[in-house]
């Protein structure tokens, strides 16, 4: 199966990345990478590699490690173009997340969301992780212009941990932690039909991560073909469903 990862030329979330990356390649996928213009060779976050503040508040060991590899891997610098794409070519969508301010490129970009709503039609499966949802959130279907989203049900970057994490470092970082004005999970839930029913917010949690062992903390919503989690501590949890997805009579509509 070919999975398409469509990526920022620069500040996506290291470990919503580099995990899915190594779980669905292990599992014999191939991995497709996309930037804007064709060749460009993507780069996360710094500061999710250094530590956000203090040397804290970034990514595990085990993600930074596995971006390390990532960077080597061929495919990550072999990247196609937006534009250029054929969605009817690929099995599989990702759309991973990530707040710094270079996310606003793949966040906003109508040619990426175009494509993104031609694979939407196909029926394959879609998979979007915290802030990877609002590409999602934005696109419409060309036939009724509402939401691709609308009628599913979804999770996203709660409201909660964007607000905690820009009240613990908005005195040092200014709006690192706010990639816009409005919240992730405000403009998700303003796509759907019925936000009560339909956004799922999942246990509280501010620092409990799944691992490659543990998914006791990890959440994620499955709506059929459509995967969504929250942030990069569902990474590990998300990237194996996804996979069971891609293999024929994989599981559909449960949680």
């Amino acid at each position: 199966m070919r999975v398409l990862v469509p990526l920022p030329d620069r500040d996506f979330d290291v470990t919503e990345v580099a995990v899915p990356w190594r779980i669905v390649r292990d599992a014999g996928h191939e991995i497709v990478f996309a930037t804007e213009r064709e060749g460009t060779v993507p780069a996360a976050d710094p500061r999710l590699l250094t530590g956000v503040l203090f040397g804290q508040l970034g990514a595990a060991p085990a993600a930074r490690s596995l971006y390390d590899e990532l960077t080597k891997a061929p495919e990550f610098s072999a990247t196609a173009a937006w534009a250029g794409l054929d969605p009817a070519d690929f099995d599989g969508l990702l759309l991973p997340g990530g707040h710094a301010p270079g996310m606003r490129q793949y966040l906003g970009s109508a040619v990426l969301r175009d494509q993104v709503g031609r694979f939407w039609q196909l029926g394959r499966p879609v998979g979007a992780i915290c802030h990877g949802v609002l590409v999602l959130a934005r696109t419409r279907d060309a036939a009724t212009g509402r939401a691709v989203l609308a009628g599913c049900r979804t999770t996203c970057l709660p409201k909660y941990m964007e607000r905690a994490a820009f009240l613990v470092t908005g005195w040092r970082l200014g709006r690192y932690y706010r990639t816009y004005p409005g919240y992730v999970e405000d403009e998700v839930k303003a796509c759907l039909d019925d936000p009560r029913a339909q956004f799922l917010r999942g246990p509280l949690t501010l620092s409990a991560r799944g691992t490659a062992t543990d998914d006791t903390p990890a959440f994620t919503v499955l709506d059929g073909r459509y995967l969504s989690a929250r942030w990069p501590g569902d990474a590990y949890l998300f990237a194996r469903r996804f996979c069971d997805l891609l293999t024929p009579g994989g599981p559909a509509g449960k949680r």
